[in-house]
């Protein structure tokens, strides 16, 4: 048996593993572009709720409602347009700015959860292109060892026994990967949506039960009458 590390180290090669083994990378560095733009976009949306709120909550007290909507217009991601949403409606009473903040959290979550489906279906795609690769690389070694007959020697087939079990490791190791990545990414919508609920639900608390305005009228920047 040959020992060679040279050869061992070869045998890795995309050259060496087959056309599954290239449909496999080409697959792998399709869902890892996903998972890094779906995980770079999720960052980019989440702010720290609690601050923002309160600053939310200081322009209420003060009765600048058109500086709390600058701040919302202002402001990156779904939490800003959900309380924003909120503040618009603030006429209407609790049942109205929750109906608001309902609409808001459905005109967000496309956005948020888009391709999370694509890694979470590349993760179940990928072991199957790898068996096939298997299926296949034994078929053509059995193949060959029957064109060969009862001579036939290891070193006639053992290349494509070595290529299907890459195929099948390398197939494992993408749905390794694009399962942790799901788990990332669909972690971090559910992060996303928590904060955005929280929010909404403590603004529309914070107006109805402390500032005890709920009907006033939107677009006033005047306090409160004593």
């Amino acid at each position: 048996m040959n020992s060679d590390p040279s050869q061992v180290s070869r045998f890795f090669l995309l050259s060496d593993g087959g056309p599954f083994v290239w449909a496999l990378a080409l697959v792998g560095v399709f869902g890892v572009a996903i998972m890094i733009e779906r995980i770079y976009y999720l960052h980019s949306k989440q702010i720290r709720a609690q601050d923002f709120l309160e600053g939310i909550r200081n322009n209420l007290r003060s009765g600048h409602y058109n500086e709390a909507l600058t701040v919302c217009e202002e402001a990156p991601g779904p939490v800003a347009r959900i309380v924003k949403a909120i503040l618009v409606r603030r006429d209407r009473g609790e049942a109205g700015m929750r109906i608001a903040a309902e609409e808001a959290a459905v005109a967000e979550l496309p956005a948020l959860e888009r391709r999370a489906g694509t890694v979470c279906a590349l993760a179940k795609i990928a072991p199957l292109v790898g068996l096939a690769g298997t299926v296949f690389g034994l078929l053509r070694a059995f193949l060959n060892m029957r064109s060969a007959g009862h001579y036939a020697s290891a070193d006639l087939f053992a290349g494509d026994i070595a290529s299907a079990l890459a195929a099948t490791g390398f197939g494992l190791v993408l749905a390794v990967v694009f399962q942790l990545g799901h788990h990332l990414i669909a972690g971090r919508i559910r992060a996303v949506t928590t904060d955005f609920e929280k929010t909404g639900i403590s603004l529309i608390n914070f107006i109805v039960y402390e500032l005890n305005e709920p009907d006033a009228a939107a677009g006033a920047d005047e306090p409160a009458a004593k």
